[in-house]
């Protein structure tokens, strides 16, 4: 008598044998690590990271996996990541090159004050720029997928800050060196921190005050702990730069056919749709936030402009520094400025 239990057990075998899996499809070949420092339930891993992933597994045909570690679940601290994506500790990373303060100078470009006009126009000039001047250098050691900035960053605060005499002595997170030294220029004191440290800082009062775009805001509570957030009407204070990388040695390894897949999903149009999502992304939280009792400070114009005049001394002060690494500081920012407008005035 034919024993069917042992027929189904040995026809499941033979196809995983053969590269199948019991419900017919190709198992997977390629096995990659996604590690990145947001929590899962964040924008930017739900609306960005997560349908990416998604969609490399889709087009491969099943035979790319791709296995998402959020909040740094891999091990490690923010800061690390792209290291961990050099030595192969991670197969992908998202992070930003601010986390490690002068190791990326060219993309502290856009981060720049009040040179932001949309994420997606800055992240189409952010990607272009890199392919003239950054993949060769700042990004040698990587394979980069996509490069792209954040909406407008809003200032959160304990207290009202409505002109930059708030600032002086306020303890203040910011994201980047730029950031940083501009809120020191503006009075004041910079404390640096990787985002999921803010909360706690801000409880605790280790900080007054966080400058980080809205769409953030709710996956770290941040509007339970302030109710203070200062905007620039049509102007943007500050973003920042983002990058997704891969490891060079991994993506190598990868068949032709499956690199193409990769291929297919990286680059401008990546970077572009990642930036107009972030941006989009901010107006839930915002909304939340003034449902809650928030208070929503917009500058006037010409509160704007004495922001602008005291915020050229950080423009000058990164320009010097570039030139005296021998990168074109000027020549830099100019055309940045000019893939800017390109961008901006296109869409």
């Amino acid at each position: 008598m034919i024993n069917r239990s042992f027929i189904r057990v040995a026809g499941v075998a033979a196809a995983l044998a053969l590269g199948f899996t019991a419900t017919g499809g190709l198992a997977a070949e390629v096995t990659l690590r996604m590690h990145q420092f947001l929590p899962a339930q964040a924008n930017p891993p739900t609306n960005i990271l997560v349908p990416w992933a998604e969609k490399i597994e889709a087009e491969s045909g099943g035979r790319i996996e791709i296995q998402h570690f959020p909040a740094m679940q891999l091990g490690g601290k923010p800061p690390e990541l792209i290291d961990q994506v050099i030595d192969g500790v991670a197969d992908i990373v998202w992070t930003l090159p601010g986390y490690t303060p002068g190791r990326f100078p060219r993309t502290e470009v856009f981060e720049l004050p009040f040179t932001m006009t949309n994420a997606e126009a800055v992240s189409r000039a952010y990607w272009a720029l890199a392919e003239e001047t950054m993949f060769d250098e700042d990004f040698k050691d990587v394979k980069v997928l996509g490069l792209w900035v954040h909406g407008p960053g809003i200032i959160h605060s304990k207290e009202p800050i409505g002109s930059l005499a708030d600032l002086n002595g306020v303890k203040l997170r910011a994201p980047t060196r730029v950031t940083n030294q501009m809120f020191a220029n503006f009075g004041a004191t910079p404390v640096g921190m990787p985002i999921p440290a803010v909360p706690e800082a801000l409880s605790k009062g280790v900080i007054d005050a966080t400058v980080i775009p809205w769409e953030i805001t709710g996956a770290l509570k941040i509007n339970e702990l302030v109710k203070n957030h200062t905007t620039f009407g049509d102007d943007t204070l500050y973003t920042a730069t983002f990058v997704f990388a891969m490891n060079k040695d991994k993506y190598e390894s990868l068949p032709d056919d499956l690199k193409a897949v990769i291929d297919a999903n990286s680059g401008l149009e990546f970077s572009a749709f990642a930036g107009k999502q972030m941006q989009a992304d901010d107006a839930g939280p915002r909304d939340a936030a003034i449902a809650d009792g928030a208070t929503v400070i917009e500058l006037t114009p010409e509160q704007v402009e004495e922001w602008k005049t005291a915020a050229q001394p950080t423009i000058d002060s990164w320009i010097e520094e570039m030139d005296q690494k021998g990168i074109d500081g000027t020549g830099l920012r100019q055309r940045a400025l000019e893939l800017i407008e390109e961008n901006t005035s296109s869409m």
